[in-house]
C-alpha cells in the first residue's frame, strides 16, 4: 500500500493532533497481567452500575415498609374479638344427648350448620382432661335427618333457635378492600409503569421499549479514541478529515453553498479497523457517538424496526454534533432484487431498510449528523444505498503495508513493556497479510506468555513463539508411532521441496513434524514482501506446492492417506478460482462464471451459466490439478535423494528452519527478508497444548 505523505501532512490539525503530547497511558489490568484493553474500548472491563442496587434504594425500602403496615392493620381488623375458642362436637348422639339433657341454651344455623351456647362449660372430649371447658359449640346436621323431628325437639326443651343469612356480612373496611383492591392494585400498576418509562424515556415501559433505539451512546467527553490511535490506514484517515473538520466547523463548508455527505460507507476485510476508525472520527470531531449493530433494528414485530430507526436518527439530531455508527450494515441493508415474496409484502428487513434511506434523505445540510456505516461485503448491498445523496462517499479500508503494520504494532504495544532485544520492524515483516486485530491480537498473546513465563518485560522470542502459535497452531503433546513420524517427515518434506525448487513459489520459512493444532505437521511458506495480485505462475505454484504432501507419500510409499485433505481443499479453491472468476483458462477465456455470494438466481433450478459451462469449468479444473501432479510427481522422482535426505533431517531435529532445510535438501538457501520466526520451534509440554485451528 503505497503512502501518502503530501495528503496526510494537508490536514495535521486533525491527523496530528496530539503529536506534542504524549499519548495517556490506558488503564492495565488489575488481576497482574500487563495487558491494556484495545484503543477502540475491546477487552475493557464492565463498569459497575452507579448508585445502589435497587433492593438499598429508599423507594424499594419504603414500598416494603407499607406492604408490612398493610399487613399488621388486616390482622388487628379480621381477628376474632372473644378469646373463648369454639369445639367442634358430633351431631350424634353428643349434641342430641345435651338437647335432651336441657343443656343448649340457644343455636344459629346457617344451611346445616349449627353454632350454639351450652348452659354449663362443658369439655369435649369429656376423656381429655386436657381439653378446656367452653360453653361454644359447632356441628354439622347430615343432610339425611328429619328436620321436623329436630325442630319439635328443640321447641320441647325450650332451645332459642336463630338463623343466619347465608350471605356473609362483612365490615365496612373488608368490603372495601374486596371491593376496590384489585381495581386499586390494577391501576397502582399502570402509574408505577407509566413512571418508570418516563424515567427511561419511552412510553409503556417494557411495552413501548420495543420501539426505542437499541444504540449505545457514548458522550464526546469520554471518547479516548483519536486518529493517534489509529494507524496503517492513513488514506481512509485523510478521507476522513474532511468529516472531522465539518462536524468541527459546519459552517465553513455552509457559506460556500457546500454540502458536506451525511453517509460514509467504510468497507474492508474483518479486523482492519473499520470501527476502531469511526470511533477515532467521534473522538477528533468531539461528537457524540451512537453505536449500534445493524442486526439490533431487527425484531419479530412488524414496524418495530422502523421504529427504532426513527427514534436512533431522531436522537442523533437532538445530541448534534454527532455521529451515527452502524456495524454490519449488510445485516439489513443486502439487495432486494430477487428477494421474492410470496404474500407480496415487504419483510421487516425491508421496511428498516426504507426506513434508514427515508432518514437520511431528511437530513438538512446545516445538521451536523453523520451515519458511518461498516461493512465486509459492499457487493451485496441494494443499490439504494449506494446511490448519490445517501451513502455517496465509501472509504476502503485495506490490510497495512509493512510500514503500517510496524505503525500498529507501536500504537498496540504502547502500554506494554518491551525489552530492548525487541524489533518490531522485523516483526512486520514477518506478518504479511495480518490486519490490526491479528497484530492486536499478536501483542495481547505475547504479553499473555511473558507473564506465564514470569518475564518483566516482553521479549523476541516471547512474541516470535507467540507469532509461531498463531500462524501454526499450538504444538500438541501425542506420541506418535515411528510409521506415521516417518510418514508425516517424508509429507512434509515434499512440500518444503516442491517450494524450493519452484521458481515462483514462497520461500520456505520453516518445516516441522510436530504435530500443531490438527495437523502432523507444518510447512511454512511466506513471500518476502506484500502482495496485492498473484500472477499465473504464482498460483500454479501454489497447488504445486499442495500437491508435493500427497505426490511424496505416493512415490515413497506406494499408497495415499488422509492427511493431504486440507492441501486438496485449498488447491482445488484455488484451481476454481483460476477458472471461474480469474480468467486464467484457455476453454472458459476471461469470464467470470462462478456466481456471486448473495447474489444467486431469482427462482430455484435456475443458474446463471449453463450445464455445458458447468461441465467445461470441473473439466479445466481437473486438468489444471493433474497437469500439476504430473509435473510435481516428475520433480520429486528425479530428486528422490534430496527428498530422502531433508525427511531424515527432520526425523532427527523435528523442526528445521530455513537454512538447515535447504542445506538438509542440498541447496543453497535464497536471499530472504529476516524473519522471527527464525528461532527454532520447541515442542510445549501437553499440558500447555491446547488444540486450535489447522493450520494451512
Amino acid at each position: 500500500m503505497p503512502d501518502q505523505p503530501d495528503q496526510a501532512s494537508a490536514e495535521p490539525d486533525l491527523l496530528s493532533s496530539d503529536r506534542s503530547e504524549p499519548h495517556p497511558p490506558l488503564p492495565r489490568d488489575k488481576r497482574g497481567w500487563q495487558v491494556s484493553p484495545a484503543p477502540d474500548g475491546r477487552g475493557m472491563p464492565e463498569q459497575p452500575p452507579s448508585g445502589p442496587p435497587a433492593h438499598r434504594r429508599p423507594g424499594f425500602l419504603w414500598f416494603v415498609v407499607i406492604l408490612i403496615a398493610i399487613n399488621w392493620i388486616s390482622v388487628f381488623l379480621f381477628q376474632p374479638t372473644t378469646g373463648e375458642q369454639r369445639v367442634t362436637v358430633p351431631f350424634s348422639p353428643y349434641f342430641l344427648e345435651q338437647v335432651k339433657a336441657g343443656n343448649v341454651k340457644s343455636i344459629s344455623s346457617k344451611g346445616d350448620t349449627v353454632e350454639g351456647n351450652f348452659k354449663t362449660k362443658l369439655r369435649y372430649p369429656p376423656s381429655k382432661k386436657t381439653a378446656t371447658p367452653t360453653k361454644l359449640f359447632a356441628t354439622q346436621v347430615p343432610s339425611f335427618w328429619n328436620g321436623s323431628q329436630l325442630s319439635a325437639l328443640l321447641q320441647e326443651r325450650g332451645v332459642e333457635i336463630n338463623a343466619k343469612s347465608t350471605t356473609t356480612s362483612q365490615s365496612l373496611v373488608a368490603e372495601l378492600l374486596l371491593g376496590f383492591g384489585p381495581t386499586l392494585l390494577i391501576v397502582g400498576l399502570f402509574v408505577m409503569i407509566a413512571k418508570r418509562a418516563a424515567r427511561m424515556g419511552g412510553g409503556m415501559g417494557a411495552l413501548g421499549s420495543f420501539g426505542k433505539s437499541q444504540a449505545r451512546r457514548v458522550d464526546p467527553d469520554t471518547i479516548r479514541v483519536t486518529f493517534a490511535d489509529v494507524a496503517g490506514i492513513d488514506e481512509a484517515k485523510a478521507e476522513l478529515s474532511e468529516i472531522v473538520d465539518f462536524l468541527r466547523n459546519p459552517d465553513r463548508y455552509g457559506s460556500l453553498g457546500g454540502r458536506m455527505p451525511h453517509g460514509v460507507l467504510l468497507s474492508g476485510a474483518p479486523g482492519t479497523g473499520k470501527t476502531l476508525l469511526a470511533r477515532a472520527v467521534a473522538g477528533e470531531a468531539h461528537a457524540a457517538f451512537f453505536s449500534i449493530s445493524a442486526s439490533e433494528f431487527i425484531e419479530a414485530i412488524v414496524g418495530v424496526g422502523a421504529s427504532r430507526v426513527r427514534d436512533l436518527f431522531a436522537k442523533a439530531k437532538e445530541a448534534a454534533p454527532a455521529i451515527i455508527f452502524i456495524d454490519e450494515l449488510d445485516a439489513i441493508g443486502r439487495s432486494r432484487q430477487g428477494s421474492v415474496s410470496v404474500t407480496g409484502a415487504n419483510d421487516e428487513r425491508e421496511q428498516t431498510l426504507d426506513q434508514i434511506l427515508t432518514e437520511i434523505d431528511g437530513f438538512e445540510s446545516s445538521e451536523a449528523v453523520i451515519v458511518l456505516a461498516a461493512t465486509n461485503r459492499p457487493d451485496v448491498l441494494d443499490p439504494a444505498l449506494l446511490r448519490a445523496g445517501r451513502f455517496d462517499r465509501r472509504v476502503t479500508v485495506q490490510a497495512p503495508d509493512r510500514k503500517g503494520r510496524k505503525e500498529i504494532l507501536e500504537v498496540h504495544t504502547r502500554s506494554i513493556p518491551l525489552d530492548p532485544s525487541v524489533e518490531l520492524d522485523a516483526v512486520a515483516a514477518s506478518t504479511p497479510g495480518m490486519v490490526g486485530a491479528d497484530l492486536a491480537n499478536l501483542a495481547n498473546e505475547a504479553a499473555l506468555l511473558a507473564a506465564r513465563r514470569g518475564h518483566e518485560k516482553v521479549q523476541m522470542a516471547d512474541i516470535t513463539d507467540s507469532l509461531e502459535k498463531i500462524m501454526l497452531g499450538s504444538p500438541r503433546g501425542i506420541l506418535l508411532s515411528p510409521a506415521d513420524r516417518e510418514r508425516t517427515a517424508h509429507h512434509e518434506s515434499g512440500h518444503a521441496l516442491v517450494g524450493m525448487l519452484t521458481p515462483s513459489a514462497d520461500p520456505v520459512r520453516k518445516v516441522s513434524i510436530i504435530p500443531r493444532g490438527m495437523a502432523l505437521g507444518v510447512t511454512l511458506s511466506t513471500p518476502d514482501s506484500d502482495r496485492v495480485s498473484y500472477s499465473l505462475d504464482e498460483l500454479q505454484a501454489k497447488i504445486k506446492v499442495a500437491l508435493g504432501g500427497r505426490v511424496a507419500e505416493e512415490i515413497v510409499y506406494g499408497t495415499i492417506t488422509t492427511g493431504a485433505e486440507s492441501d486438496i481443499q485449498q488447491l482445488t479453491m484455488i484451481a476454481r478460482q483460476m477458472v471461474g472468476h480469474w480468467g486464467m483458462s484457455e476453454q472458459i477465456g476471461p469470464i467470470s462464471v462462478l456466481p456471486e455470494d448473495g447474489q444467486g438466481p431469482f427462482l430455484p433450478g435456475v443458474s446463471a451459466t449453463s450445464e455445458h459451462t458447468q461441465r467445461t469449468v470441473d473439466a479445466e479444473v481437473h486438468r489444471l490439478v493433474e497437469d500439476a501432479h504430473r509435473e510435481v510427481t516428475s520433480l520429486l522422482g528425479e530428486h528422490r535423494a534430496q527428498l530422502d535426505s531433508l525427511a531424515q533431517a527432520l526425523l532427527t531435529a523435528e523442526t528445521l528452519d530455513a537454512p538447515e532445510a535447504y542445506a538438509a535438501a542440498g541447496l543453497e538457501v535464497p536471499e530472504m527478508e529476516p524473519d522471527v520466526t527464525a528461532p527454532p520451534l520447541a515442542p510445549a509440554p501437553p499440558a500447555a497444548t491446547p488444540p486450535s485451528a489447522t493450520p494451512a
